[in-house]
């Protein structure tokens, strides 16, 4: 983990996700609570993940099922939910 660039940190990519998960919900205009209860998960949950954390000062971990369920909210493919721009 010592090799690890800031671009490759959990940190990172949990508020890149973060900011996605934001994005696409504004895109859709539906609250936290919808996106949550569609996707199968709690809204206490989902508002961390829009946080970028797990529990406070931890990087956000979803499991897999989570991430398609949230997806699926969006309607998109679980690749465009964790591609992020280069900047």
């Amino acid at each position: 983990m010592d090799n690890e660039t800031p671009q490759t940190t959990p940190e990172h990519f949990s508020r890149e996700l973060a900011n996605k998960l934001r994005m696409l919900r504004d895109a859709k205009g539906i609250s936290q609570e919808n996106v949550a209860h569609q996707a199968g998960i709690s809204a206490y949950t989902y508002q961390k993940f829009e946080k970028g954390e797990s529990k406070p000062g931890t990087p956000m971990n979803p499991r897999l099922f989570t991430l398609l369920a949230l997806a699926n909210v969006f309607e998109i493919d679980v690749r465009e939910l964790l591609t992020f721009e280069e900047k």
